[in-house]
């Protein structure tokens, strides 16, 4: 049997340091259920013990810490930039589309493009993963005790969007109604790759890191469990979400012609000293297409998830007079637009590497 690392889940164990170590979590919170999410007797003896300024090795598994977050890992595990577990088949497939992906997606992402096209394959990606990603799921909380539903601190994705299984957390992220900040890692990523192998010690998307609890965690259906135990109040995930990722989550990516996948080569190589902020929700077509180039750019974002039901809807329609998306925020330059063929030439204008925000 190999190693396991630690999380609520029998094949992926998490292990967080007390709330005492999060001065965040000493403020009323309710919607963030016990700290401890397994049975402490499930929990190995050094687990218990373990410091989080302390590195632990035990035969072949190596505790890292990474400040107030941890994770086990194999000693012998070998960076990859896709899941590991369930998904080979699917992550093999994708490995071998690639170059062809990037063959056939229209050369320059910045360059003139038929937007009836464009549509029709994004519309078709939505159709293919249908009912997910769409709306918020209804819980038994009365939404009027809140002034917020997202916890204290915001949950950080890095991923990419072209990903089937970071798309399955994506999908998850929306039906859950929360805000996160996303670090798109395309390939070729000039920085958020390198975060993510310093923080968990290879590549391999989606990686989750949840400030509020100290969590650090591969596996997007790992994940997406932990995601709906810690912050769904007894909500479960849509039926087939998990399930139908291998079926139909690569789907998109196909469509796509592999758009959100690749870092532009003209991009600028420096982050924005704002993210910028996007309002969408998982499974709309014209937000893809927004979000495919936010990723082609590796501009990191605040994801507002405004699916069906969303709680945000009432924030948008302040913001923009309407339901409508994308909406895009850049805080850099004071833009705001909601057209997704104008957020197109904003963003490879603004961000390419011959342009200067002010």
């Amino acid at each position: 049997m190999p190693p396991v690392c630690l999380s609520c889940y029998t094949h992926t164990l998490f292990y967080s340091s007390s709330s005492s170590n999060h001065p965040s979590l000493s403020q009323p919170f309710s919607r963030r259920p016990k700290t401890c999410l397994l049975p402490t007797t499930l929990l190995p003896s050094s687990a218990k013990k373990f410091s989080p300024f302390s590195e632990l090795v035990s035969r072949n598994e190596i505790w890292v810490s990474r400040r107030s977050r941890f994770c086990v890992k194999s000693a012998d595990s070998e960076p990859d930039t896709a899941e590991s577990n369930s998904g080979n088949a699917s992550t093999s497939l994708l490995s071998f589309l690639c170059p062809l992906l990037k063959l056939f997606s229209g050369g320059d992402p910045s360059g003139e493009r038929n937007y009836t096209l464009e549509e029709v394959t994004s519309s078709l990606s939505s159709l293919a993963r249908l009912p997910w990603g769409s709306k918020s799921l209804p819980n038994s909380v009365d939404r009027e005790e809140f002034t917020t539903l997202d916890p204290p601190m915001r949950l950080q994705l890095y991923e990419f969007e072209a990903c089937p299984f970071c798309r399955r957390v994506r999908e998850a992220i929306t039906e859950l109604d929360l805000s996160l900040e996303v670090y798109p890692c395309p390939k070729g990523s000039v920085r958020h790759r390198e975060i993510v192998r310093r923080l968990g010690g290879k590549e391999q998307f989606p990686f989750l890191v949840d400030p509020n609890t100290g969590v650090s965690m591969y596996e997007s259906g790992d994940i997406v469990k932990y995601l709906f135990q810690q912050y769904g109040q007894g909500r479960k995930p849509s039926v087939g979400l998990l399930e139908s990722t291998l079926l139909t989550g690569w789907m998109p990516t196909i469509l796509r012609a592999g758009r959100g996948m690749t870092l532009w080569e003209k991009a600028r190589l420096d982050a924005p000293p704002k993210k910028l902020e996007l309002f969408s929700f998982e499974n709309n077509p014209y937000a893809r297409i927004v979000r495919e180039a936010l990723c082609e750019l590796e501009l990191p974002y605040i994801l507002q998830n405004v699916g069906e039901g969303s709680f945000r809807s009432k924030f948008l329609v302040d913001i923009a007079g309407s339901k409508e998306v994308p909406l895009l925020i850049d805080p850099n330059t004071g833009t705001r637009v909601g057209d997704y063929k104008k957020i197109l030439s904003y963003l490879f204008q603004t961000y390419s590497a011959n342009s200067v925000v002010t």
